[in-house]
């Protein structure tokens, strides 16, 4: 038995376990307050999303939907291995499940087959979506597994869990799928190689670059071919060096122009995060915006204003 963590704390746990960490609104206090406690939590529980594309996966699990009202995890792990804090508190995600599989849980020793659902598991359990179709087919890309297991092993260091406190929705809802694709046996077995490792403190931090978002989109949105002398900005530099380590750019353009291979490397990595153009079909525009540019950045290790 155990009381939440701190949102502070939670943000924490999943940082030092190295983990890249997206904050989505005001997730700390996005919650289902006032339906149910939340709390003592026991363990970790693991679903996949049945969505495609990052952006429609974070909205809809923060904001639910009409029959399940949002957050519907805390946390979304994305097929990058990015994990976007959505809510914190109470979620729907777990639902009522199985007292015998919770008193194993508890005890961390082998799960029963789940055959009931009689207790409040949203109370219990912090929850994670993991972007995927659930469909067997769709990959399980090895960073977005090894996120799963950082994730994962994060909080059992907090509350000093072993990997018998993880365990997936199929395990137990009866009738639930997720997580599909991979087995819940092999995710603890991960989760139990991690915990034998130390947590590294960080290293000090250089001075970070700084990125200004308004001098970007200025110099995104000049057409060199219609323009005339496009605009020149030092941060586009900076911006093009992360989208060579996405595999994104072949080169980089040390001019400060961003001209169209820039434009086309942006446009692809909105993609990746599930941003398409206006019209089924139609590429992303490669205009950075707040959103895919605070991602990029917190990967890469530069800082945004404007």
């Amino acid at each position: 038995m155990a009381a939440p963590v701190t949102a502070a704390g939670f943000l924490g746990a999943l940082r030092a376990e190295g983990l890249v960490v997206v904050e989505v609104g005001a997730w700390q206090t996005h919650n289902r307050e006032g339906h149910g406690p939340w709390g003592p939590v026991h363990g970790v529980m693991i679903h996949h999303t049945v969505t495609q594309g990052t952006q429609y996966a974070v909205d809809l699990c923060r904001d639910g939907h009409s029959e399940l009202p949002g957050p519907l995890c805390h946390g979304v792990i994305a097929k990058n291995g990015v994990v976007y804090l959505v809510g914190y508190g109470r979620a729907n995600h777990a639902g009522l499940g199985d007292p015998d599989v919770l008193s194993a849980v508890i005890a961390e020793r082998a799960l029963p087959v789940d055959d009931e659902a009689t207790v409040d598991g949203n109370r219990a359990f912090y929850g994670f979506e993991c972007e995927n179709l659930g469909d067997g087919v769709d990959p399980w890309p090895a960073v977005q597994l090894e996120a799963i297991e950082r994730a994962s092993a994060a909080l059992c260091r907090v509350h000093g869990w072993g990997a018998g406190s993880v365990l997936g929705h199929l395990e137990w809802q009866p009738g639930k799928p997720d997580p599909r694709g991979f087995t819940m046996a092999s995710m603890r077995a991960r989760v139990a190689g991690r915990l034998q490792l130390p947590v590294l403190p960080p290293p000090p931090r250089p001075t970070r670059p700084v990125v200004d978002l308004s001098e970007l989109i200025r110099a995104a949105k000049t057409d060199p071919g219609r323009e005339g002398t496009p605009v020149s900005y030092a941060g586009v530099r900076v911006l093009e060096v992360a989208l060579v380590d996405e595999g994104l750019l072949q080169k980089r353009f040390l001019d400060g122009h961003y001209g169209w291979s820039t434009r086309s490397a942006y446009s692809a990595w909105q993609e990746s995060l599930g941003y398409w153009g206006r019209r089924p079909g139609e590429p992303a525009d490669g205009v950075p915006g707040a959103f895919t540019l605070g991602v990029l950045a917190r990967k890469h290790g530069f800082d945004v204003v404007g």
